[in-house]
């Protein structure tokens, strides 16, 4: 197992947070992206740049991620298609998304792009705040701790 991290959008913290986690529990971390990253030398963090253009780092990740993978990302499509996979999508503000869930935020999402389009001023997400960061700590080690189980047995 090994987690996927949807980068070009990703908050920096939370990259450092994953950082981290890579080195203690020594897991592979790939950010993907479409630019460059920066990251800290590793043998457990990697980078994967692609092409630029529409999802096709959303495409890359939901071809290589595998059943009980996890993925980080914000991105609702991309959540509801790693879920198809087997694979586990978490949001960097720490929400885990489920099949019982992911229909309803697409629906959501759908009605938002709609307002959008007729003119409609809907705001962004509010920042990142602390509260957001430790739920997001808190997911990943429950992950963590089922990845852990899943290669000592």
């Amino acid at each position: 197992m090994q987690i996927w991290v949807d980068a070009d959008a990703c908050p920096k913290v939370i990259k450092e947070v994953l950082f981290r986690a890579a080195e203690r529990a020594q897991i592979v971390v790939t950010l993907v992206a479409n630019q460059g990253l920066k990251t800290p030398p590793s043998r457990f963090i990697r980078t994967l740049q692609v092409a630029t253009g529409f999802d096709v780092a959303d495409n890359e990740i939901v071809r290589r991620c595998e059943k009980g993978d996890l993925v980080v990302t914000a991105d609702i499509p991309l959540a509801a298609d790693v879920l198809e996979k087997g694979a586990i999508a978490l949001n960097p503000r720490g929400e885990l998304y489920t099949p019982a869930t992911i229909r309803e935020r697409l629906t959501m999402r759908d009605f938002m792009d709609t307002l959008r389009a007729s003119g409609v001023q809907t705001g962004g997400p509010d920042s990142l705040n602390q509260r957001d960061r430790q739920m997001f700590a808190n997911e990943l080690e429950k992950w963590l701790l089922v990845a852990g189980r899943s290669k000592s047995a």
